[in-house]
């Protein structure tokens, strides 16, 4: 194996509660003084490729993020944990000073320019999905532009002597597993929950991330270098019609018994 990719995203951290901002509309939430961190699922994808390098000497891990100049930090921390350079494609804001939100379709479009321009990939590693969008179009765009073999869900990856890649994957009534034979073109894994867990960077590989390095290309040069037009990477494909906060949950009720439970749930039609 030579080289493995993996794109990760900047997202406001799993722990934080998060609030709809009002002066927004339909378009987020509020990320003043709010937490930010890698994307669950991306740290999983970044242990996977980790283990993989770790089982093939001599392969290379890259992670790529593409969003505002705090990515670099995100990139950092997949440093720390083993990843051996990254590439940045740094998002400038936009008129209102927000930070440009792109979609999976401009993602996968950039995601593609970069296995182009690095050549000599033979895995790009995911998250399914990002805890925020919550989209998990991402890899499978991918893997449609590259026209190359993929797997989503991935509970257990195996690589074989051939280049081949032999996937577990969730599925909603158990698991079920495929191989991606070896193509010419590099495999597209997505990584889900049961995959591994990943590692805590320790002090002196936070130290040693900080030397190891990073590219950073401005959307504007990635967009020209790929022949593409700004405005058609930049237009929305999906639509945010609307976003709120969940109505506040009805106090519970309780019962003395069994029947008496079996009577409300009667009540509320819940049961026959």
């Amino acid at each position: 194996m030579r080289k493995i990719l993996v794109p990760i995203k900047r997202v406001i951290d799993y722990a934080q509660k998060i609030r709809v901002d009002p002066s927004k509309g339909a378009q987020g939430v509020q990320l003043k003084n709010v937490k930010m961190s890698m994307n669950p699922f991306c740290e999983i994808a970044v242990e996977e490729a980790i283990q993989l390098k770790e089982q093939n000497k001599g392969a290379e891990v890259v992670a790529i993020s593409v969003g505002p100049k705090q990515c670099t930090e995100t990139i950092r921390t997949a440093l720390a944990m083993g990843a051996d350079r990254g590439i940045h494609i740094e998002t400038k804001p936009d008129v209102r000073g927000d930070y440009i939100d792109l979609q999976p379709w401009a993602i996968a479009t950039l995601l593609k320019g970069v296995v182009e321009k690095e050549d000599a990939v033979d895995l790009v590693l995911l998250g399914k999905q990002s805890i925020d969008s919550d989209c998990g179009q991402t890899g499978p765009l991918l893997a449609g532009l590259l026209n190359a073999p993929q797997a989503t869900f991935a509970a257990n990856i195996e690589r074989g002597d051939d280049g081949s890649f032999t996937v577990e994957r969730e599925t909603d009534t158990g698991t079920e597993t495929i191989k991606l034979n070896a193509s010419g073109k590099p495999a597209v894994i997505t990584c889900d929950l049961r995959l591994n867990t990943p590692r805590y960077p320790t002090m002196p590989n936070i130290m040693k991330a900080k030397k190891k390095p990073v590219e950073t290309i401005s959307l504007e040069d990635m967009v020209k270098e790929l022949g593409l037009d700004l405005d058609e990477v930049l237009t929305p494909k999906n639509e945010v019609v609307e976003v709120y906060e969940p109505p506040p949950r009805k106090e519970g009720e309780t019962v003395g018994s069994i029947d008496e439970l079996l009577g409300k749930l009667k009540e509320k039609g819940l049961v026959a």
